[in-house]
């Protein structure tokens, strides 16, 4: 059985560059063979900052957009974040989609493919992968800084050196070791 990878578009902003960056990712993990990769755009499940009247731990969601996006991050093995930095930090729709959920995302891995200037997003992933151990998952070395991604911006898409490509690879192959073993901690006893 193939382990499901959820890759998410974290920036949800109309001006948004990260579909772009995730559309070549994707392109990547598709041909992975430890993956059966799927793009996930956070954008897509509308979350308003975080509205549930219970606490998520006790998964009982009011919200049709809660439980969308319960059901999108359940279904997850691993996890890979296109996140860009906003301010030395994560953009505040990352936070939030986190924050809505407890359980589903606890034993799962997560790595990052960060976008921006000169420090490439890595203030972000570092925290990000803070905020994510919180809940359980466990944020992997392995990545892919994007500094000055915007050079590698065409008009078929994203096209950055192919050193970028290998990184993604290397990244996607570490992940699936993860992946594979903390499955076994999210087994029925």
């Amino acid at each position: 059985m193939s382990l499901k990878l959820h890759t998410i578009i974290c920036s949800t902003r109309p001006t948004r560059l990260g579909p772009k960056i995730a559309q070549w990712f994707d392109a990547i993990a598709q041909g992975h063979d430890g993956f059966d990769a799927e793009l996930v755009d956070l954008a897509s499940f509308n979350l308003p900052v975080f509205d549930e009247p219970k606490h998520p731990r006790l998964r009982d969601y009011a919200h049709d957009h809660t439980k969308a996006w319960s059901k999108s991050v359940d279904a997850a093995d691993a996890f890979v974040f296109v996140t860009p930095e906003y301010n030395y930090g994560p953009p505040p729709s990352f936070t939030n989609a986190v924050n809505y959920l407890v359980q589903e995302w606890a034993y799962k891995p997560a790595a990052f493919i960060s976008y921006g200037g000169a420090s490439g997003g890595l203030r972000a992933v570092q925290m990000e992968k803070l905020l994510l151990t919180s809940v359980k998952v466990m944020p992997i070395p392995e990545g892919v800084a994007l500094p000055m991604f915007n050079q590698y911006l065409t008009d078929s898409g994203f096209q950055p050196p192919e050193l970028q490509d290998k990184a993604a690879g290397a990244m996607l192959s570490e992940l699936a070791r993860w992946a594979t073993a903390l499955k076994t901690l999210r087994a029925p006893s």
